[in-house]
């Protein structure tokens, strides 16, 4: 390179080796202080970048502090405490709860298929079916309501029973029940043992204050398991549509509800009967986590009357509607109303039709009470007194207009509908001499045959025992009796409570008349027949 640096650039600058070197020392001076910047300039971001990260995290983990202060902590359940009161519960009430099975005969002659069906046809013209009646034994459970030995249960555990056995919890003896009574609508009944003591009971809650998630738990003799406890959540409240009954609004519950379940209690926390155990979901027969109990605010109410009256009697003002319509925005609209039930119907000659109401009428209102849903006019209606008032609130042609009439008995409005007023069971202990199973005729039945539903309401006898002394004086099924004298002073015969009444209070020796109408087998008038005899 020393050939082509020209000379001027050497004199001013000075020899290019001299020069290179020079500025290699400087060169690599000024990066070694550059280095030197760097470094302390890296240095100090990391320094400045911890204490930042220090004073955020710090501030954050404050503001978490701070926050987490203002907020209480959750507690956490104690399964030993939910134990506890499981086991207090059941101690508690087990001793209320029964066991009950009963038997029921069924005949060949009274076919259970539907007339006119296919199998109706072969039973009839190909004799299908057993020739002999045979034996139908029912499970089911029960909870003692009264120390006189009242129990609540299902209907349908003890429908038609002709032998009515109940266990007691701990106690080895089997007692002989009587049916006091039931009702159709809400599948309950009361039966009553005598054990000459007074025996425990379980208090009726109220279950209108129960919420949707409240524990709660089973008690009863599932598959005939006796004292088997259960314990769930209530699912849900007012459950309709899940029933054939009108009056059936269901608590609904996952604890396990099985076959023989029926008509055991259902129990809170505090050790109340919220409801009756009585219908399960299901497709096989098992459990699936969805049951159904009646609330114990419609069982007492049931109870109470089947106590007092030996029936239940609920009110009516002869009119019919249907639910879905009743509840259609736009249909209420069109008849000029915003809520309230279309009437579809009005029974003749009940109490709407004599007070005029037509079809296509719009009840919207019941003595003040604003009717949303039909269950808002069936409620009150159902629980008002038979023979008292109350006035309607209804539209016709877009016109308001109010009425005043007499609530009357359900079962006589609509006699076709209540059919037989059933309440037949084998009459136990002293009542066996008489040797008779018997039924409260319906106003329906009465009707049907010609007598009249007032003078002529007896005891229908559905079956005579043999060598019993019913047969000895000639009792026969068909026969309606009206009185029975005992010791010479005759009682009149309406209701199986009075039957009961006197047969609790005959002796061997006694002599028993009975006053009866009978149905010749040619001709359609009924003749009074007087039979008696000397009780063996």
């Amino acid at each position: 390179m020393d050939d082509f640096e020209p000379r001027w650039y050497n004199m001013l600058f000075g020899d290019s080796h001299e020069v290179s070197a020079v500025k290699t020392e400087e060169t690599r001076r000024g990066l070694s202080r550059q280095r030197w910047d760097i470094q302390i300039a890296l240095l100090s971001a990391v320094v400045i970048g911890v204490l930042i990260g220090t004073l955020v995290s710090n501030g954050v983990r404050a503001a978490r502090e701070r926050s987490a202060t203002s907020a209480s902590s959750l507690p956490v359940p104690s399964p030993v405490d939910l134990s506890s009161a499981f086991s207090r519960v059941a101690k508690q009430v087990e001793p209320a709860v029964v066991n009950i099975s009963s038997e029921s005969t069924v005949h060949p002659r009274e076919r259970r298929s539907q007339p006119d069906s296919p199998e109706d046809f072969f039973e009839r013209f190909f004799d299908f079916g057993p020739r002999q009646p045979f034996r139908v034994p029912s499970l089911g459970s029960g909870v003692l309501i009264d120390p006189d030995g009242y129990i609540l249960t299902n209907h349908h555990v003890v429908e038609e029973a002709d032998k009515i056995k109940v266990r007691l919890h701990g106690d080895p003896k089997e007692y002989r029940a009587r049916l006091v009574g039931f009702d159709r609508e809400t599948d309950l009944a009361v039966i009553k043992i005598d054990a000459n003591r007074k025996l425990p009971v379980a208090e009726l809650g109220n279950s209108d204050s129960v919420n949707v998630g409240d524990w709660v738990l089973a008690i009863g003799s599932p598959f005939g398991l006796e004292a088997t406890v259960t314990a769930g959540i209530i699912s849900y409240k007012g459950r309709e549509g899940v029933g054939p009954g009108q009056f059936q609004r269901f608590l609904q519950t996952d604890a396990a509800i099985n076959r023989g379940n029926s008509g055991g209690p259902l129990v809170n926390m505090a050790g109340q009967v919220i409801g009756i155990n009585t219908m399960i979901a299901t497709a096989g027969g098992g459990n699936l986590g969805i049951g159904f109990a009646l609330p114990s605010s419609i069982a007492r109410e049931v109870y109470n009357q089947i106590v007092k009256q030996g029936r239940v009697v609920r009110g009516s003002i002869g009119i019919q509607f249907n639910r879905d319509e009743s509840q259609n925005e736009v249909v209420l609209r069109s008849f000029g109303a915003q809520h309230g039930i279309i009437v579809d119907h009005v029974q003749p000659g009940g109490p709407s039709d004599r007070a005029g109401l037509r079809q296509g009428d719009v009840i919207f209102a019941i003595s003040g009470r604003p009717v949303h849903t039909g269950d808002d006019l069936v409620d009150t209606i159902a629980s008002t007194p038979v023979g008292q008032e109350v006035k309607l609130s209804y539209l016709r042609d877009r016109k308001e207009q109010q009425v005043t009439l007499r609530v009357e008995d359900r079962c006589k409005v609509f006699a076709e509908q209540c059919g037989e007023i059933r309440a037949a069971a084998e009459v136990e202990g002293e009542g066996r001499r008489l040797g008779i199973r018997v039924e409260e005729a319906s106003p329906a039945f009465l009707q049907q045959w010609g007598l009249d539903p007032e003078e002529d309401q007896g005891l229908l006898v559905r079956e005579v025992e043999p060598n019993s002394f019913a047969e000895e004086v000639d009792l026969a099924p068909g026969d309606l009796i009206l009185e029975i004298r005992h010791q010479g002073v005759r009682r009149r015969v309406r209701t199986l409570r009075d039957s009961a009444e006197i047969e609790r209070e005959l002796t061997p020796g006694s002599e028993v008349v009975f006053g009866l109408k009978r149905r010749p087998r040619r001709g359609s008038r009924w003749l009074w027949v007087y039979l008696g005899g000397t009780l063996p």
